[in-house]
């Protein structure tokens, strides 16, 4: 008898801890945010290299403080891909990540499958936010945009324990 009370003991403590887990991996690490915090959005000019705010209304945005690739966005622009295909530097790579499924405005395969059929366009948001990973933009014909967070080639390598190639900035607090 007390091996199946030792039994059920050990399945309801497995239970509690895999509800746990998908809780904090769901919802717990998450947090939205607000208009306050938010910075915009921004794309990485042509000309100057450098990140540059857009016309963006609407954004809503999560993140997480557990990993850096948790960040995700969802925004309206009036700006068409003519001139923004014109204006700033592409982002041939991207490859949305599924975010939450309670952040309903991201969907990653949706986006995923609108950037493979070329009918929505990803632009570099800024390279290196934190190092190894880039802010990827991407933005459809009715300007729709939503943004995510990127491993890059540098943070491939170097996350792997490699030496990171040839063209990479120095990470911090290394020479």
């Amino acid at each position: 008898m007390s091996g199946k009370i030792v039994g059920i003991a050990i399945m309801l403590i497995a239970l509690a801890v895999g509800a746990g887990i998908y809780y904090f991996q769901v919802y717990g690490y998450y947090t939205e945010i607000s208009d306050a915090q938010q910075r915009g959005v921004a794309l990485t000019s042509l000309s100057t290299g450098t990140p540059e705010p857009i016309l963006a209304t609407g954004i809503t945005a999560i993140d997480a403080g557990s990993s850096p690739i948790r960040y995700r966005a969802c925004f309206s622009t009036q700006m068409s891909q003519a001139m923004l295909s014109e204006t700033y530097v592409d982002y041939p790579e991207a490859e949305p990540l599924t975010g939450p499924g309670w952040f309903e405005c991201f969907d990653a395969d949706g986006i995923g499958d609108a950037l493979a059929r070329g009918d929505m366009l990803p632009f570099l948001g800024e390279a290196n936010v934190v190092y190894g990973i880039d802010r990827v933009v991407a933005i459809d014909a009715q300007g729709r945009g939503y943004v995510w967070h990127q491993i890059n080639a540098c943070g491939e390598q170097v996350f792997d324990g490699k030496p990171a190639p040839q063209g990479c900035p120095p990470r911090e607090g290394t020479q």
